[in-house]
């Protein structure tokens, strides 16, 4: 077979459960991939954990085969011209800065471990108050306001400088190396080790690792998900570290979304520039070519994360929203932000009606048993197994299945599964149009459980309003392409020139609109709003060893 040379970029795709490596053209067509699965720690309830190691293996085995694939099909592994990376965002790494290795598993963001450390904080807010950047300090409710207007982020169980200091405070060994100024912190399993790690994070690794002098960074889109970055100057705020009792020798340097950060130092891609790192959500925002303010999508994975980009400006949301960096294209330019609503449980539910419950046998049956049924028969499923993010933000609510007669059958808790993602999409989508003003007209969605008609249909009959979903749906790895693509004019792409990508992902779209009548989505909404309030404070939140 004789070889042939062409132009590709390659997306290294880090998600919570696998890695995937893929390989796209042009027009982002998909012309080769492979996709792993990792092992998923769950040692006691709420606790979630991964091995950095396994996933570094994971993630150059997907790179390989990938390449392997795409020279099976006749193509030269040299045809790929540049890569970038995205990772899940809150997902804390800690490792030895002499050693390289991780002190401990890496602290996966649904783990609520830390609901301790929210507690203690938000007493120590209203105690102590909030060391601004003069020195002076403000008391609970000021202090409040300052730490969100500056983060755009609360106090949660979710982000990553929470978890950091839980490690320290109970694991001797990350204890000791952040006393002796030998603690590296990172995001994302792969990224916390591949890309912003100086020893062993994906940069690290592909760059060389620490005889080499692997790269300690991290782009803007993950530092905004630590509790660390100040929004407005994109740099580390050092009375938020102080607060936190971290120190700064810890962190990685801040990064654009797009541009040459260093070559691939050995394997089959050795000399390849790595040319784009972003935040998974943020990935997918830029993979929608949602590049115009007012423009949204939702991602339904693990959990599901509708972003809403606001431009250049920063919105603080007054309705339980995040505001976070969108992407920033290329060093010194001028930051895109969004409004962001994370819902922590999505596709993990149907996950958990296959694993735990055994009502299914693969995740896409589904699909099949909630169209047995018409309705949910009543039931509502309130999905809060780590408690509820946006816009409820309550680390003490409880899973909870509601409205359970003997009328149920598994159909009805199938359909009440995927309509929990709904309605909870739906509660975002209503407080970003109280922050924006804005009505939205159509959701363009893409993930794993998009996949099925039927969810698809249910999103449009509880949202009212149109639900786009595009023929070609990686979003996440199409994201960190265009930027590593645009970082080098690959194709002629440029994030800042939106005509630049006309051309790309225009395979085609299904559009599923509302068929519910408007009376039966007000009663359905009402009845998910009060099974929320039933499953709210259902545990009693303690600080616990």
């Amino acid at each position: 077979m004789s070889i042939a040379q062409g132009e590709f970029v390659g997306a290294l795709d880090c998600g919570t459960t696998s890695v995937r490596f893929i390989v796209f053209d042009s027009f982002a067509n998909i012309i080769a991939e492979h996709q792993l699965e990792f092992t998923q720690y769950y040692p006691r309830p709420g606790w979630h954990g991964h091995d950095a190691t396994e996933i570094i293996q994971v993630a150059q085995e997907c790179i390989a085969g990938a390449v392997s694939k795409l020279e099976g099909k006749g193509w030269s592994g040299k045809s790929i011209k540049t890569i970038g990376i995205t990772n899940q965002r809150e997902t804390t790494v800690a490792w030895h800065r002499i050693s390289g290795k991780p002190l401990c598993q890496a602290i996966v963001w649904t783990d609520t471990r830390n609901k301790g450390e929210v507690t203690a904080y938000e007493r120590k807010l209203n105690e102590v108050g909030f060391e601004v950047e003069d020195g002076s300090f403000d008391r609970l409710l000021t202090a409040g306001i300052n730490m969100i207007e500056r983060t755009g982020l609360k106090l949660s169980t979710y982000f990553s400088a929470l978890k950091l200091h839980w490690m320290i405070q109970h694991y001797p060994e990350v204890k000791e190396a952040h006393e002796s100024d030998n603690l590296l912190f990172g995001t994302g399993r792969l990224m916390g080790r591949l890309c912003q790690s100086i020893r062993l994070s994906p940069l690290c690794n592909l760059t060389g690792g620490a005889a080499a002098n692997g790269l300690h960074i991290i782009d803007v889109t993950n530092a905004s998900r630590t509790l660390l970055l100040n929004l407005n100057t994109l740099e580390w705020s050092h009375s938020l570290l102080r607060f936190f009792s971290l120190k700064p020798s810890i962190l990685p340097r801040i990064v654009s979304s797009s541009e040459v950060y260093g070559t691939i130092s050995s394997g089959p891609l050795e000399g390849v520039p790595i040319a784009g790192i972003v935040g998974d959500q943020q990935a997918a925002l830029v993979g929608n070519k949602c590049f115009a303010p007012g423009e949204a999508k939702n991602t339904y994975g693990t959990g599901a994360f509708l972003l809403f980009n606001t431009g250049h400006e920063v919105i603080k949301s007054q309705n339980g929203l995040l505001s976070t960096v969108a992407y920033q294209n290329g060093p010194g330019a001028k930051p895109f932000y969004a409004l962001e609503g994370s819902i922590g449980v999505a596709g993990s539910a149907v996950k958990w009606l296959r694993d735990k419950m055994g009502l299914i046998n693969s995740a896409a049956e589904v699909n099949v048993l909630a169209e047995k049924e018409s309705t949910s028969g009543g039931v509502y499923f309130v999905t809060a197994f780590g408690g509820l993010l946006a816009p409820y933000w309550d680390t003490s609510a409880g899973g909870m299945l509601i409205g359970l007669t003997l009328y149920t059958n598994p159909s009805h808790i199938a359909r009440a599964t995927l309509e929990a993602v709904s309605y909870s999409t739906r509660a975002v989508l209503e407080a970003m149009k109280a922050d924006s003003g804005v009505e939205l007209r159509h959701l363009k969605v893409d993930g794993g459980m998009t996949n099925g008609d039927i969810v698809m249909q249910i999103q449009a009959d509880i949202g009212g309003f149109d639900v786009v979903r595009p023929e070609m749906r990686e979003s996440t790895a199409l994201g960190c392409a265009l930027l590593a693509g645009s970082a080098i004019r690959l194709f002629g792409w440029d994030i800042s020139k939106p005509e630049t990508l006309d051309k790309v992902n225009t395979a085609g779209s299904t559009t599923f609109s509302p068929k519910l009548g408007e009376e039966e989505r007000a009663s359905g909404w009402k009845g998910w709003q009060r099974a929320v309030e039933k499953s709210r404070g259902w545990e009693d939140v303690q600080e616990e060893d």
